[in-house]
């Protein structure tokens, strides 16, 4: 599993709380970052990132990049801002999946088995 967060402390805390359910996790600070790992690194089920974050690769464009190198991986996107980025007429772009900040490990730990199961 891939964590794309900018805030060091979300990061960290999603990287310990995803840990200690058993996943092998990966992490980066930007959308830069995240996509090297995905281009250099292991097969990766599961890229958990950020809608918003700074640089030129901003969540949903990690997303796109992400299944030009893997076409099977899994997306869940992850926000405490508006979800327009994200949305058609208010509504989730069909197949997106988000679980919005804040939440606690239960709901981390339903989101990731809804998303890896799909």
């Amino acid at each position: 599993m891939l964590v794309v967060e900018d805030d060091e402390e979300v990061r960290l805390s999603v990287v310990a709380n995803l840990s200690e359910l058993g996943y092998r996790v990966l992490h980066a600070a930007d959308g830069e970052s995240g996509l090297q790992i995905l281009k250099d690194g292991p097969r990766i089920d599961l890229l958990f990132t950020d809608v918003v974050m700074p640089g030129s690769v901003t969540g949903p464009e990690l997303a796109v990049q992400a299944k030009l190198v893997q076409p099977n991986l899994a997306i869940l996107f992850t926000s405490g801002y508006t979800r327009d980025a994200l949305t058609t007429d208010g509504r989730l772009q069909e197949g997106v999946q988000l679980l919005s900040k804040p939440y606690d490990q239960k709901q981390l730990a339903q989101r990731v088995r809804q998303v890896l199961a799909a």
